[in-house]
């Protein structure tokens, strides 16, 4: 059975199901905006390049700050555990792994890493840089 409208009949229309939806939108940009400020949460001074490819999200990253601190993913680590934490996240990532390092660091400490992350099974490095000014230097 059909009802009609007729002229005098009242529209209503129910909001409740629209204030849900803009707020799952909401806490969904909440969500994913900071999912990509976890890479630069570090205050590292990266080198330059004059070409740079964007960071893949399900790669794991490995920093080591200028004073030869060592972090994965953002979260303090040394190098002896950094192996063992390091190697259940290459499956996801295809053995490659994120590597930024300070540009005034210690090298010595970037190579250990670097050694560290080839014991854990780490195929490839993508190395972490900024982009260098259109003009120059």
């Amino acid at each position: 059975m059909r009802r009609r409208f007729r002229d005098g009949d009242a529209v209503t229309f129910d909001f409740a199901p629209m204030v849900d939806i803009v707020l799952l939108l909401l806490i969904f940009f909440f969500l994913t905006s900071n999912l990509g400020a976890r890479q630069n949460a570090l205050p590292l001074d990266l080198p330059r390049a004059s070409t740079t490819v964007q960071e893949t999200p399900a790669l794991p990253i490995v920093s080591v700050d200028r004073g030869g601190k060592v972090y994965l993913n953002g979260k303090e680590t040394t190098l002896t555990r950094l192996g063992g934490q390091l190697k259940p996240l290459l499956g996801t990532s295809g053995g490659v792994v994120g590597l930024r390092a300070d540009e005034r660091g210690n090298y010595g400490t970037v190579v250990r890493v670097m050694d560290e992350i080839k014991k854990a099974g780490g195929e490839r490095l993508a190395l972490g840089t900024r982009t260098a000014p259109a003009g120059g230097k």
